[in-house]
């Protein structure tokens, strides 16, 4: 099956066709100075009548007039509904994750969205998991899964960053850990507008949740997808675009052993593409579910060899 066919394969199995955009119609509704770098806390529509909250980070002397690359952040899951994009956007969570503050001051324009059911985008009458749950079920009842729903959401924030007048539309990235990754892998295959692509600690197979009984995130599941392939398959169709993927030898929610295996087709697919050198993978010995520093310090040379050395 070739990958046109493949890609095919993956968007019924989502849910279908992606609908038609809408206007944006985005809100700045509040302004935070920070050394070096000031945060917008914006709103955008995203389907009509649902607006996702997400917090722009501004690097100081970046304008319409001085452009720069940017990246889109996903954040992690964690169970902790109560965090989304503050986390990456350092206002609150894990200072090991505030990984949007970190890129903002590299010089990137950064975006941290709420995912749904996260953060903002939470319910009044199910908490937490259940509302999760109740989420997850309601798009699978309609046809479509949380994974339909989770890149339709994503690529209306690529719509809103080249919206930005400070933002260079031809030099974007995307980065995310844990949820955040899947994430990534998923829209990356749906966003050619995005230049490069980093995921951090999550490349859960279905062969490795099947074999040690993972009950892992939602957008992991896409109904039907397992007869053509697996996770890794999804993530190879964003070839020839640059992919660098972390991983935790230890890391017990994305098995290490299919995770070699998983990293061999992404590798293929490179090669046959004609850019081997735009995948990289690092497993990192004895660690788990983490961004370490060798981590990040990949994350960050992989944009900047990507991103800003070649953002002119």
């Amino acid at each position: 099956m070739t990958s046109d066919d493949l890609k095919a394969r993956l968007l019924e199995c989502l849910g279908g066709p992606w609908p038609d955009p809408c206007e944006l119609r985005p809100i700045v509704r509040e302004t935070i100075g920070k050394k070096g770098y000031r945060i917008e806390s914006v709103t955008y529509e995203v389907e009509p009548g649902d607006r996702v909250p997400a917090l722009l980070l501004v690097p100081d002397g970046v304008d319409a007039d001085h452009r720069a690359p940017a990246v889109l952040v996903c954040h992690q899951h964690n169970g902790q509904w109560h965090l989304g994009k503050s986390e990456p956007a350092g206002l609150a969570g894990d200072r090991a994750h505030h990984t949007g503050v970190a890129l903002a001051k590299e010089g990137y324009v950064v975006l941290c969205p709420d995912a749904l059911c996260f953060e903002e985008r939470q319910s009044k009458h199910l908490a937490g998991g259940d509302f999760e749950r109740f989420e997850f079920l309601r798009y699978v009842v309609a046809g479509k899964s949380m994974a339909w729903k989770n890149i339709l959401d994503l690529r209306r924030a690529v719509d809103y960053l080249c919206c930005r007048p400070e933002v260079k539309a031809d030099r974007l990235g995307c980065y995310g850990h844990s949820m955040g990754a899947t994430h990534t892998w998923l829209v990356g295959p749906w966003e050619p507008r995005l230049t490069c692509l980093v995921g951090n600690c999550c490349l859960p197979t279905y062969a490795a949740i099947h074999r040690t009984h993972i009950l892992h995130c939602f957008p992991n599941f896409i109904p039907g997808w397992f007869q053509y392939g697996d996770t890794p398959d999804i993530a190879a169709l964003i070839a020839p675009r640059p992919l660098h993927l972390n991983f935790g030898e230890l890391d017990g929610g994305s098995p290490i052993d299919e995770v070699r295996q998983g990293v061999e087709t992404i590798a293929r697919a490179y090669e046959r593409a004609g850019a081997p050198d735009h995948f990289t993978h690092y497993i990192e010995p004895g660690a788990g579910h983490v961004l370490s520093d060798g981590m990040w310090r990949r994350t960050r040379d992989w944009f900047r060899t990507h991103l800003l050395a070649r953002s002119g």
